[in-house]
């Protein structure tokens, strides 16, 4: 079990992205939270099996020219940590 945390930046906030990576998260049977930041990034924090988190990981940072989120991802930034018990997943 390893938690994610991953900073989105980009065009991603009031586009629907949260709610994007809420369903790919529950899909992947993850934990956690998508949260905007002041400074326009969102916060993806996901816990789980590491491989299901490197697969969230991986849709976050998926070609944009064949991805099929909402929004415009120009850079995705990972940390890895211990899990902290998160349950369920939010967008915030």
């Amino acid at each position: 079990m390893k938690r994610l945390t991953a900073f989105v930046h980009g065009h991603v906030q009031g586009v629907g992205f949260r709610w994007w990576t809420r369903a790919r998260a529950l899909e992947l049977g993850l934990s956690g939270h998508a949260t905007n930041l002041a400074d326009g990034r969102v916060q993806v924090v996901a816990e789980g099996p590491q491989a299901d988190c490197e697969k969230l990981l991986e849709l976050l940072r998926e070609d944009p020219s064949t991805a099929r989120r909402p929004g415009t991802v120009d850079l995705v930034v990972k940390q890895w940590a211990e899990p902290k018990g998160e349950e369920g997943f939010i967008e915030r």
